[in-house]
């Protein structure tokens, strides 16, 4: 029996399937509910010999793969910016087409395979994501705060911890006393999303101490807790790289190439991959460099680097170097050690 193959083009309701032969010929094409069991049975009725199933990678990508490998599909997701490329040669784009030049990318093999995270990861991802959405909302607000307050030439300054602030805009909104009730929703948004806020991170921070992965990562100077747990969650395999410089590139830190005859120009980092890995890296650079102390190669080289590339640079080329040290600390599981 001649095998076939199949893409799905997913959205939120509908997802639209198409089978190919070996040969690319169209053997059916059709819609069903996004859902697991539905693109199964499908597929079995459809598809009975089926080598490949591919999926782009999306918000519901991880839900599709998982329940459709859990029903024995041979499901492979591909990373959708390499769909893209491939799939913005036809003329015109619709679900149909789409699906179509999916199953031939399924055919052909011609595409990236990416690796789908396991439930477990994304609990703790969830934790990371949940944290970072805190923070954003209350710089969102303090600087708000802040801005409100200097139209009327009152100056909040350096008080960021809570009761230093609460001092201060007391001390401020005496001379101004009709602000109190304007701003009052906002200071108490604010105090309460700071009670969420730490009680998201003293969770995170529990949970990374109890992780033999991430312990070890954090015995790294200037990594913390969101960083650690950042990389574990971001690479979750560390074998899935043969070079440890091969995960600087895969979090974007690696410059740009555009080469073509004589010319060859590098530019600014790709900025590539999982931006909050970067940032985590970036701040752990930051905290090697700035906070702490204790001498160690790592920072040495860095110090010097900044002396003549500016620090922006240099923490920029540490946190490369960072991720680079993790992979290795995480592949031979064994702890840093001060040089």
């Amino acid at each position: 029996m001649r095998e076939v193959y199949a893409a799905l083009d997913v959205s939120d309701k509908s997802t639209q399937v198409c089978v190919v032969d070996g040969g690319g010929e169209r053997v059916w094409t059709g819609s069903c509910p996004t859902d697991p069991a539905a693109i199964a049975s499908v597929l079995g009725k459809r598809a009975p010999h089926l080598a490949r199933v591919v999926l782009e990678t999306g918000a519901l990508s991880t839900f599709l793969y998982h329940g459709l490998i859990e029903r024995e599909v041979p499901a492979v997701c591909v990373c959708a910016r390499h769909a893209k490329g491939v799939l913005s040669a036809r003329v015109n784009k619709s679900d149909v087409n789409d699906a179509e030049g999916l199953a031939q990318m399924a055919r052909t093999g011609w595409f990236k395979a990416v690796q789908v995270k396991g439930e477990a990861t994304h609990l703790q991802r969830t934790a990371l994501k949940v944290r970072e959405q805190l923070v954003g909302a209350h710089n969102a607000m303090a600087n708000q705060l802040r801005g409100l307050l200097k139209l009327y030439g009152l100056r909040l300054g350096a008080a960021k911890a809570p009761s230093r602030r609460r001092e201060r805009l007391a001390a401020l909104l005496a001379q101004k006393p009709e602000l109190a009730p304007l701003l009052a929703p906002l200071i108490d948004a604010l105090e309460a999303i700071e009670v969420q806020l730490a009680r998201a991170t003293r969770q995170l921070k529990a949970a990374a101490a109890t992780d033999p992965v991430t312990a070890r990562l954090m015995s790294v100077p200037g990594v913390g807790p969101v960083c650690a747990v950042s990389f574990k969650t971001t690479i979750e395999d560390p074998d899935r790289f043969a070079r440890g410089e091969d995960v600087g590139a895969f979090a974007g830190l690696v410059p740009r190439r555009s080469q073509s005859g004589e010319k060859d120009v590098k530019g600014h980092i790709s900025k590539a991959g999982d931006p909050m890995l970067r940032a985590a890296l970036y701040e752990s650079a930051n905290n090697l460099l700035a906070i702490v102390k204790r001498p160690c190669a790592l920072r040495t080289w860095g110090l010097a680097l900044a002396e003549r590339k500016g620090s922006k640079r240099a923490r920029v080329a540490v946190a490369r170097k960072l991720a680079i040290l993790l992979h290795k600390l995480w592949q031979s599981q064994t702890e840093f050690r001060w040089a």
